[in-house]
C-alpha cells in the first residue's frame, strides 16, 4: 500500500519540479546560475529518462532555454549523460515526434559548440533529418503563435493548458507568461494557419476560460 501510494505521488512531484525549473530557465537572467548549480543539470538529465512524457518534454524545454545562452553550451555538452540521454530520446521509438525534434535541436546546438570536423557536421545533419522524418516534414522552420488565455492565473489551470497543448500535433514548444495571461507556442511551419485556432479550441475545452490568438 505504501509503495503504491509513493509511486502515485512520484510523477506529480517530478512534473512539478521540472516545470518549476523550466519556468526559471525561461528567464534569460536565470540561465547562467541554473547551469552553474550543482544539482540542476544532473536533475534535468535524469528527467529525460522519466517514463512520463510530459516530464521529458518539460525537461527538454528547460534545456532548450539554457542552451540559448552561449556561455552555457560547453558545460552542458560536457555534463555526464547529457548527450547520451538526448540520443536516447531521439532514438526511442515511443518518443512523440515533437519531442524528438526538440531533443535533436538541443543536441545539434550543443554538438555544434564543440564541432571539430565536417564528419561531425554530417552526423548532426543526419540526426536532424531523422527527427524530421518522424514529423513527416523536411521544413526545419517553426512559427510562433501567441495566445491570450483568460483565467490563466494559477498553477492548476496552467497544468490543464499544458495537457491540452501536449495533445495537439505539431506543437514543438510552449512558454507560459502568467503575469500577462499569455502563452507563446511554437508550431511546425508546414501546418496551416487554422492550427492556431485549434490550439485555442483545445485549451477552451480543457478548462473554463477562453483562449484567443493575438495578432
Amino acid at each position: 500500500m505504501n509503495s503504491s501510494s509513493s509511486t502515485m505521488n512520484e510523477e506529480p512531484d517530478a512534473l512539478s519540479v521540472v516545470n518549476q525549473l523550466r519556468d526559471l530557465a525561461a528567464d534569460p537572467l536565470n540561465r547562467r546560475a541554473i547551469v552553474q548549480d550543482q544539482g540542476c543539470l544532473p536533475g534535468l538529465i535524469l528527467f529525460m529518462d522519466h517514463p512520463n512524457p510530459p516530464v521529458v518534454h518539460s525537461a527538454l524545454l528547460a534545456l532548450r532555454y539554457l542552451a540559448e545562452c552561449r556561455a552555457n553550451r560547453e558545460k552542458m555538452q560536457g555534463e555526464l549523460g547529457m548527450m547520451l540521454s538526448l540520443q536516447n530520446v531521439i532514438q526511442k521509438t515511443t518518443t512523440p515526434g515533437e519531442t524528438k525534434l526538440l531533443a535533436s535541436e538541443i543536441y545539434d546546438i550543443l554538438q555544434s559548440s564543440n564541432m571539430a570536423d565536417s564528419d561531425s557536421f554530417n552526423e548532426m545533419n543526419s540526426r536532424r533529418r531523422k527527427a524530421q522524418f518522424f514529423l513527416g516534414t523536411t521544413n526545419k522552420r517553426a512559427k510562433t503563435v501567441v495566445l491570450h488565455i483568460d483565467g490563466l492565473d494559477d498553477t492548476s489551470r496552467r497544468n490543464l493548458c499544458e495537457e491540452a497543448l501536449l495533445k495537439i500535433k505539431g506543437v514543438i514548444s510552449f512558454t507560459f507568461q502568467m503575469a500577462v495571461q499569455r502563452c507563446v507556442v511554437r508550431i511546425r511551419s508546414d501546418l496551416k494557419a487554422e492550427v492556431s485556432f485549434g490550439v485555442s479550441n483545445s485549451i477552451n475545452q480543457g478548462y473554463e476560460g477562453s483562449a484567443s490568438c493575438e495578432k
